[in-house]
């Protein structure tokens, strides 16, 4: 069994780097689970009237008001099935702005042949990703697709 990422790049997925795809080949058949610690360069924000819908997204894991430089942070993906049988990878980050401890959820599965990342604690954000591998054996991950979720059955919203 291939993990999602490998499912959608294909034979592309041995062109990324070989820790690249140590951490995008983290699924159920691979039998392990990555944890991995960095620092992020620079987090930046919209306008100063974004930032209370920011704040509401950041009670749910989905949105992020705080801005800073380099900002050390750790990221833990678990590769499980979820309730509908499908495999899921988590992609759960955490990082500290000044005092204030943050969290950003993502959640991804496969989907009509693309990695469908839902994002924060309830899920109701979903996003579709476009993945490629470049020269430089990096992965680049292009956003597609952004819907609003009904509240606890997966359905956009119209």
């Amino acid at each position: 069994m291939t993990s999602i990422f490998q499912h959608v790049l294909g034979d592309d997925f041995d062109r990324l780097h070989p820790m690249l795809q140590r951490r995008f080949g983290v699924g159920l058949g691979a039998g392990y689970a990555c944890i991995g610690r960095g620092t992020m360069l620079q987090i930046r924000r919209g306008p100063w009237w974004t930032i209370p819908f920011l704040r509401i997204g950041k009670i749910r894991n989905i949105l992020i008001p705080d801005v800073g430089r380099n900002v050390p942070f750790t990221i833990w993906n678990y590769p499980y099935l979820d309730p509908f049988g499908r495999e899921t990878v988590t992609f759960v980050r955490e990082y500290q702005v000044r005092d204030q401890p943050s969290r950003f959820d993502a959640t991804m599965v496969l989907s009509d042949g693309k990695v469908l990342d839902y994002l924060g604690t309830h899920q109701h954000l979903a996003v579709d990703l476009d993945l490629s591998v470049e020269q430089d054996a990096s992965m680049f991950v292009k956003r597609l697709a952004m819907r609003l979720l009904q509240p606890g059955c997966g359905k956009s919203v119209s």
